[in-house]
């Protein structure tokens, strides 16, 4: 049996660690106050704070409470160690070594958690899907990038919610844009801002050729408290309303429930089409539109995140972050982070996970070098 001592010390280190980016001490002194909160009996007269504090709660009780166990495991591994050195009981060492290799993983995957360090990271985000050049094409690998994250987020234990959508003329989408709500949405999905290439045979073609298709993703943080952070001039504002095509049953189907508003200074658009009645729109619309103009001015003050949305590149041949090879070769490849995938089929289905991660270290390492 090989001497785990070294291991050891590492798990000593990786648990400090831990404790620095899951801000322990912090946490532990703000869990009694979130417990005080969550005891009060007025707590749900006001919807909107009981729902921020009892998710402030919940992340705080279950990093706590991951710490904990975590710490605990450490000390176990420590004493088998000892226990089998001491004894000369191999068994003890090799449950030793197994659960210090479990440690390793856990702690590997808890890591991500270090590489989330702006303001909204852990909060839920406000995505957009565009279909760009390629025609037809284009609007199906909409419609397949959206399957795509609808996928992942089933798969994160997420929930999606679609606020507007628009249909191709012959398949696909031509837009959509959907809430993502779990801790962390924003922190992950801002790893797939920019544009996105395919190239496969298209379906489309009666000739089987094979064809290069563009659409771009955008996303925001979901600021619960974004209209008392900007101030917005009606005079700026244009609103058209139209009939939504959505599903909403027949009276949003019938009328011209659904409603777009720009903003012409910036030229920030939003549509809200899935509530019953063209006010609910309006103010679903007024909302989202200053979550966009909160970020849209912080983007402003920060250049690095800027230069990272890369959202003033057109949505065609030489703009892309990621491209999806169906045909001649099968490949998903990152052009910043380098990350690779030999089945594309799987990411299709929601394994964009790696992606993320590898954007994120990807980042952290640039930041560092910077």
């Amino acid at each position: 049996m090989p001497d785990l001592t070294e291991d050891l010390k590492q798990l000593r280190t990786e648990l400090a660690e831990a404790d620095h980016y899951l801000r322990i001490s912090e946490i532990r002194g703000r869990l009694p106050q979130l417990e005080t909160e969550m005891a009060r009996p007025d707590l749900w007269d006001d919807a909107d704070r009981a729902r921020a504090v009892q998710t402030e709660f919940t992340a705080v009780r279950d990093d706590i409470e991951l710490f904990e166990r975590l710490a605990t495991s450490v000390e176990d591994a420590e004493t088998l160690w000892e226990l089998g050195r001491e004894e000369g009981d191999e068994s003890l060492e090799t449950e030793a070594a197994e659960l210090i290799e479990s440690l390793r993983a856990e702690f590997a995957e808890l890591e991500l958690r270090a590489l989330f360090t702006g303001q909204y990271d852990e909060g839920d985000a406000v995505c957009e899907i565009h279909s760009g050049a390629g025609g037809t094409d284009s609007q199906d690998w909409a419609e397949m990038m959206f399957f795509m994250y609808r996928k992942w987020t089933q798969s994160q234990g997420f929930d999606l919610e679609v606020t507007s959508s628009q249909q191709g003329q012959e398949a696909g989408i031509t837009s959509v844009e959907f809430v993502v709500r779990g801790r962390y949405a924003y922190g992950l999905l801002q790893a797939e801002r920019g544009v996105h290439r395919l190239v496969r045979i298209s379906p489309f073609d009666s000739q089987a050729r094979r064809h290069t298709a563009f659409a771009s993703f955008s996303v925001v943080p979901y600021i619960e408290d974004a209209t008392d952070q900007i101030e917005i001039d009606e005079k700026d504002l244009r609103v058209d309303v139209f009939r939504s095509s959505g599903a909403g049953g027949q009276h949003v189907n019938t009328t011209d429930s659904a409603v777009r508003i720009t903003h012409l200074p910036t030229n920030t658009v939003v549509s809200c089409q899935n509530e019953r009645s063209q006010h609910q729109n309006k103010e679903r619309c007024m909302q989202m539109l200053a979550m966009k103009l909160v970020d849209h001015a912080r983007r402003e003050r920060e250049e690095k995140l800027a230069d990272e949305a890369g959202e003033s590149k057109k949505v065609e041949w030489g703009s892309q972050i990621r491209s999806y090879v169906l045909q001649p070769y099968q490949q998903v490849k990152d052009e910043r982070s380098g990350e690779t995938s030999g089945n594309p089929e799987a990411v299709l289905d929601g394994d964009v996970g790696p992606f993320m991660e590898a954007w994120l270290r990807w980042r952290r390492a640039g930041a560092a070098a910077g």
